[in-house]
């Protein structure tokens, strides 16, 4: 008999069919006992009766996380006993044949024990089992997905950028080094940021979703040694408002996707969908800092960058002011911006970039860019850097680049700020930090 999956049973009623997942929990109430299956689609109760006795007899052995293939009559449930919580609340299945696929051992703590973050993440092949781990990263496919579509549907083309590159694309930032062939330099990728730039010369409009890698030594909630980027770059811009406007509507689409479709992981983690506003308002630095100071006190205006306890009330006043999670912050001191930030015409020591806030978080960076290749130059040798070893880039240039801009989004902290975690390091299924890798868990 074919597998059957949980959400398609309702087309089974009446009739016996085979379903496969593994145990969430079983109970044992008299001579009755109840097994609650998980698959892939969802949760079912099953029950097993006296009367098929080599069904109860192996039900009345079976634990946690126990991978079993089941054979039974699917029945609906009396009114009174609908679960109304589980879209299949509402049937159970009577087994009559239940074959173990395999044991599991007993599990060290309840799987949906509310554990400390680094037994959360040293457990992370069980914790990810639980309904808290599900929910956080099908919610994450679907950011993914929307963002994917919605840049697709306004032309954007796809590629997939490098992870090991020849040299630091933000010009700082600390990068990982790799043992190359033939003993030349290399590293992990700081940033997809050069290669977006350079796809904008065949396509106009690009996009790739890659990781990235940071080995800057943070040790705070809102920080990773490794990164899902999503990153788009287009050409043909007037300023950095015409990818502020993209930006927006691609984060409408991703909030909608997600929202339309996982109102019961938000209701679970009693998190209300994002505010969006009639339009994200859109604040100077120097701007927003005059509002910290007025309606929160404290030292702001002047700073060359926002603290995060800044961030946090520059959202608070965003949302009380403006219905809105979001926020953009622009012109940041050019110095603080990397190397192919575009200034201002009108004040070059400020820079035509942006940053999204969500939620009291940066989620998103972004600028219209450098395009002549004799200023880029210029930039490079300004900030001690060799123009020489950004030749395969300069390329780019040297053969003609419109004006352009892009931006970056980081996934973990978008889902983080979506479902209020604490640690951006949930929003990671394997979070690598200042101590975390796989191995360091076995001793290696």
């Amino acid at each position: 008999m074919l597998r059957t999956l949980i959400r398609d049973l309702h087309d089974h009623i009446g009739k016996e069919t085979t379903v496969m997942g593994s145990v969430d929990i079983r109970r044992d109430h008299g001579k009755l006992i109840f097994v609650d299956l998980r698959d892939r689609s969802g949760i079912l109760q099953m029950v097993a009766i006296p009367t098929h006795v080599e069904a109860h007899a192996m039900a009345s052995t079976i634990r946690p996380e126990w991978t079993i293939e089941v054979t039974g009559h699917v029945k609906q449930r009396p009114e009174k006993m609908v679960n109304k919580n589980i879209p299949s609340g509402d049937i159970e299945l009577e087994i009559t044949s239940l074959t173990v696929l395999s044991k599991a051992e007993e599990l060290p703590f309840e799987k949906d024990a509310d554990v400390n973050l680094d037994t959360l993440l040293d457990y992370r092949p069980l914790t990810l089992r639980n309904q808290r781990g599900r929910d956080i990263f099908t919610l994450q496919a679907t950011i993914v997905n929307a963002y994917r579509e919605a840049l697709r549907k306004r032309d954007f083309t796809e590629f997939q950028a490098p992870a090991i590159v020849g040299g630091d694309a933000e010009g700082g930032a600390a990068a990982f080094k790799v043992d190359y062939f033939y003993n030349k330099k290399a590293y992990l990728a700081t940033s997809p940021q050069l290669y977006k730039e350079i796809m904008v010369g065949p396509f106009e409009r690009a996009f790739t979703i890659a990781k990235i890698f940071r080995a800057e030594k943070h040790a705070t909630t809102r920080h990773l040694a490794e990164i899902t980027q999503m990153d788009f770059e287009m050409g043909f811009i007037r300023s950095h408002l015409d990818v502020m406007e993209i930006l927006e509507d691609v984060v409408r689409d991703v909030v909608k996707a997600a929202t339309d479709t996982h109102g019961d992981i938000f209701e679970r983690f009693k998190t209300p969908a994002p505010k969006l506003g009639k339009k994200f308002p859109i604040l100077r630095l120097s701007e927003a800092q005059e509002i910290i100071e007025k309606e929160f006190g404290g030292k702001a205006v002047g700073e060359p960058d926002m603290e995060p306890e800044h961030e946090r009330q520059i959202c608070e006043w965003a949302l009380k002011k403006h219905d809105s999670d979001f926020v953009f912050i622009t012109h940041y001191p050019t110095s603080k911006r990397a190397f192919y930030t575009y200034a201002d015409p009108e004040n070059p020591e400020l820079s035509l970039s942006f940053d999204l806030l969500f939620r009291g978080l940066e989620i998103n960076s972004g600028s219209q860019r450098i395009h002549d290749y004799d200023e880029m130059v210029r930039k490079i040798e300004s900030r001690g850097m060799n123009p020489e070893l950004f030749s395969f880039y300069l390329q780019a240039f040297k053969y003609g680049l419109p004006p352009h801009g892009g931006c970056s989004t980081g996934l973990e902290r978008i889902t983080a700020r979506m479902l209020d975690l604490p640690n951006v390091k949930e929003a990671s299924a394997f979070p690598r930090d200042l101590n975390r890798i796989d191995t360091l868990l076995s001793g290696s």
